[in-house]
C-alpha cells in the first residue's frame, strides 16, 4: 500500500511542476538558512571532551580587594588564579588529578638550515596535564613530578610540529631551541585539539589552532618565559612577577569522579578562602569560591557570540515564514483535488487512507527540499569559513547534522501538510460528486 501511495504522490507532484518547485524551493531555503546557523551553534557548544567532561572541574577563588570594581570590557581576575593559590591547591592534592597551566608563545629556532625561526604557541603546565585531559602520545611521554620540582628543561611537541622539525624520524631525544633555551624532547603527542580550547583564558582564541608544545610550568616561571593570556593585577606599583600573590594568570583544572568528591572539593575551596581571609590576604566572603564543571564553565564564559544567536533566531523565523507559505500552497493544491478525493471516498477509501496519501506527498516535498537545503547549507557554511572569526573554520557539517537536515526538512513539510490534508479529508464527498 505504501508503494501505491508513493506512486500517487509522485504523479501528483509531476502534474504541477511549478507549484512543486515553489514548495521545494521554500522548504530548501528555510532549511538551508536554519541548518547553517544550527551547525555553527552545534560546533561552538559541543562537548570538547566527550567521556571526560563529566569529571573535569575548574576551581575559582576571589582574592580581590573588597572595593575592587571590574571595568567594562576588562577580564575578570577571578577567572584565573594566582601562583600561590595554584601551588597551594596542587600541594593539597584534593582531586584525583590536578594541573595548573597557562599559555605561552616562543620563538623557535630550528636546527635545519632550510627552516627560518618562527613563533609557536603552546602550554606551560604541571605534570598531571596529560593524564588529566587524556592527551594521546605518539612517542615518549610527559614529564614527571620530579621534573616539575627540578625545573627540568624538557619539552613535549605536537605531532605537527615534530614532523615539521624532524620529518618522519624519531623526535624523542632531539634538542629544540625555544626562546633562549634548549629543551630536550621527551614526548610527541598525537594531534589533539579540543574545541573550544576550554582551558585557555584568551578571549577570542578558544577556537584557534592547537598547542604545538608543552613545557613544565616551573621552567616558565624560573626562566621568565613569555606568557600569553590575561594577566590581571590589582595593587598599583606592586610586584608584577609571575609568583605575585596580587596577580592572576593561571588556569587550574581538577578531576573529580564522584558527587562526594565534588562536594568535598567545593567545601575545601570555601575553607581555604576562610583561612586566607583569617590571615588577612583575602577580603571578600569565602563563599565567593566557586567550582565549575567543564560544561558549566563554557556556559559561564558565554563563548557563543551574540551575532550567532541573533542570526540563528532570524534563520528560524525565516523557516517559519517558509512553512506558512507551504501550508498555503498545499492547502490550495489539496482542495483543488477535492473532486478526485471524493471519487476515491465514494469507491471506499477511508479518510485515514486519504490522509496518509497526502502525508506521503508532503514528505516527498520534504525530501526534495532537504536535499536542496543541504546544498544551500553547505554554501552558507562555506561563506562562514571565509570570515576572519576564529570559530569560522569549524563550520563543517558532521553526520548527525547531515541526517538532522534531512529529518528536519521531512518533519517540517509533514507538519505543514497536516492542516491541508485534514481539510481535504473533511470535504463531504456527496457535495463534490453532486456538484460535478
Amino acid at each position: 500500500m505504501f508503494g501505491y501511495y508513493l506512486d500517487l504522490a509522485w504523479r501528483s507532484l509531476k502534474r504541477t511542476p511549478v507549484l512543486t518547485g515553489l514548495m521545494v524551493l521554500a522548504i530548501g531555503l528555510g532549511i538551508g538558512a536554519s541548518m547553517t546557523m544550527l551547525t555553527v551553534l552545534h560546533v561552538m557548544t559541543d562537548d570538547p571532551m566527550p567521556g571526560r567532561s563529566a569529571h573535569l572541574y575548574t576551581p575559582h577563588l576571589d582574592p580581590l580587594p573588597r572595593d575592587y570594581k571590574l571595568r567594562d570590557g576588562s577580564p575578570d581576575p577571578t577567572d584565573d588564579m594566582t601562583w600561590p593559590d595554584a601551588m597551594a591547591l596542587l600541594k593539597a592534592h584534593r582531586g584525583v588529578r590536578q594541573a595548573a597551566m597557562s599559555g605561552g608563545s616562543l620563538l623557535l629556532r630550528p636546527a635545519r638550515a632550510d627552516l627560518r625561526p618562527f613563533y609557536v604557541s603552546g602550554r606551560y603546565a604541571t605534570t598531571d596535564f596529560f593524564a588529566l585531559f587524556g592527551v594521546p602520545f605518539e612517542q615518549g611521554s610527559g614529564w614527571s613530578a620530579a621534573d616539575d620540582a627540578a625545573g627540568a628543561q624538557v619539552v613535549v611537541l605536537s605531532e605537527t610540529l615534530a614532523r615539521k622539525l624532524f620529518g618522519t624520524g624519531k623526535a624523542v631525544g632531539q634538542t629544540v631551541r625555544l626562546g633562549e633555551h634548549d629543551f630536550r624532547v621527551i614526548g610527541v603527542t598525537a594531534d589533539w585539539a579540543p574545541k573550544p580550547v576550554f582551558y585557555d583564558d584568551q578571549t577570542g582564541t578558544q577556537y584557534s589552532d592547537a598547542d604545538l608544545f608543552f613545557l613544565p610550568l616551573s621552567v616558565a616561571v624560573d626562566e621568565k618565559l613569555q606568557v600569553s593570556g590575561n594577566r590581571s593585577g590589582w595593587v598599583h606599583g606592586d610586584d608584577t612577577s609571575l609568583t605575585s600573590a596580587n596577580m592572576t594568570w593561571l588556569q587550574f583544572w581538577v578531576q573529580l569522579d564522584t558527587p562526594a568528591q565534588v562536594a568535598a572539593y567545593r567545601q575545601y575551596l570555601v575553607d581555604y578562602s576562610a583561612q586566607q581571609k583569617a590571615l588577612g590576604r583575602f577580603q571578600r566572603p569565602p563563599t565567593n569560591a566557586k567550582l565549575y564543571s567543564l560544561m558549566s564553565w563554557l556556559a559561564h564564559e558565554n563563548l557563543v557570540p551574540g551575532d550567532v544567536d541573533l542570526q540563528l533566531w532570524l534563520a528560524l523565523g525565516f523557516l517559519f515564514v517558509c512553512l506558512l507559505n507551504i501550508v498555503a500552497l498545499l492547502l490550495a493544491k489539496f482542495l483543488r483535488r477535492s473532486g478526485a478525493i471524493s471519487v476515491r471516498r465514494a469507491l471506499g477509501a477511508r479518510r485515514r487512507d486519504i490522509f496518509v496519501q497526502l502525508g506521503i506527498e508532503s514528505a516527498l516535498i520534504g525530501v526534495a527540499g532537504g536535499v536542496l537545503g543541504l546544498a544551500i547549507a553547505q554554501l552558507g557554511l562555506w561563506s562562514i569559513r571565509q570570515r576572519p572569526d576564529d570559530y569560522a573554520k569549524l563550520a563543517q557539517m558532521d553526520m548527525s547534522m547531515l541526517l538532522g537536515t534531512l529529518g528536519l526538512a521531512v518533519l517540517a513539510s509533514v507538519l505543514a501538510g497536516l492542516l491541508p490534508a485534514w481539510r481535504a479529508c473533511r470535504v463531504p464527498p456527496a457535495l463534490q460528486l453532486k456538484g460535478g
